[in-house]
């Protein structure tokens, strides 16, 4: 039998990790788990464990993101009104119910929030990822609605309608109609909501570098990053995500690259917040209602308050710009 390399070593007992941890968390919980029990059924040390991952809440994190389910296939909604109640029903699709069996499976990812909660680094993260999700479906509906309207603010309230539901079933399965969930979430009202560029905190500076992509994966759509010789790369720590909107507002095309000082805590996270992303927007509007935006990262540690934009020209940086409101100042080059 051939010798596996030692890149290949790492990715069998990263996997063996993520299965054994899998099969731990769905057992005991995840505050019952135990390392050392993940490392027996994985059948490695427990240093080998800690070399994958930094501590039992990341990789908590990382089994979940590879439990959601596969993207379903392209949705066929015309309207924002069909779109959020497609959302609204895969959403409430997955909420345990009454009946619902509680055994290990259904224990998986009770906790999730409480963790989320339990760590201020995860929490902070986790609020900004929660509004990059708003984004991304404002921008969705907003194609659909096709009369210029901003939809971010309703995007927001839907969300906060699903989570809430969300938290409710998991403490009291079976309480409430999911029905009645859809119903309120399709037909929520018109939301005060005006766009306004955030304020001039720092001017682009033109330049002219070669401009070479990441080849990482688009964690919005589960495939590569594609190389797109024109539009604007945002480099966004966790507590900036929200600069996202301003590089999009642009009209451009926008690659986001995702940046942590914690990179190995908080990147399984990301990971997990995007893929639910990737799930529910999927079955809400079609592709071509998708906005002009990839999203991935970048493993290295970079300050979590990071803000650096790039306006890419015929596969060459023309401009840049760091700081606040840099994603709206390079939009003007």
């Amino acid at each position: 039998m051939a010798r596996l390399t030692r890149a290949e070593a790492q990715e069998r007992n990263r996997a063996a990790v993520l299965t054994a941890a899998r099969a731990e968390f769905a057992e005991r919980g995840f505050r019952d788990a135990k390392i050392d029990a993940i490392a027996e059924r994985a059948e490695l040390t427990r240093g080998a464990v800690y070399s994958n991952f930094p501590g039992k809440r990341a990789l908590y994190f990382a089994v979940l993101a590879d439990d959601v389910p596969a993207v379903p296939a392209a949705a066929t909604t015309t309207t924002a009104r069909a779109a959020l109640g497609a959302l609204a029903r895969a959403w409430v699709a997955r909420l345990p119910l009454a009946t619902d069996d509680t055994g290990p499976a259904a224990r998986l990812a009770a906790d999730l929030m409480a963790e989320v909660v339990a760590d201020p680094a995860a929490r902070t993260a986790f609020a900004q990822l929660k509004h990059l999700d708003a984004i991304v479906l404002g921008l969705a509906l907003e194609r659909l609605r096709h009369d210029g309207t901003r939809q971010v603010r309703l995007a927001e309230l839907a969300l906060t309608v699903l989570h809430g539901a969300g938290q409710l079933a998991a403490a009291a399965p079976g309480f409430g109609e999911p029905f009645h969930v859809v119903r309120a979430v399709e037909e929520l009202p018109a939301v005060d909501d005006t766009w306004v560029p955030p304020p001039a905190a720092t001017t682009a500076h033109t330049t002219d570098e070669p401009w070479t992509p990441p080849s990482t994966a688009d964690l919005l759509r589960g495939a590569p990053v594609e190389a797109r010789p024109d539009g604007i790369v945002a480099i966004v720590g966790l507590h900036r995500l929200t600069a996202v909107e301003h590089a999009a507002r642009s009209g451009l095309p926008v690659t986001a690259i995702l940046v942590t000082d914690a990179p190995d805590e908080l990147l399984p996270l990301v990971r997990l917040s995007l893929a639910e992303l990737r799930h529910h927007l999927a079955h809400a509007a079609p592709p071509a209602a998708w906005p002009d935006l990839q999203v991935t990262y970048d493993q290295r540690p970079t300050d979590d308050a990071t803000e650096t934009a790039l306006r890419i020209a015929g596969g060459r940086v023309v401009a840049r710009a760091d700081g606040w409101g840099a994603c709206h100042a390079v939009t003007s080059i």
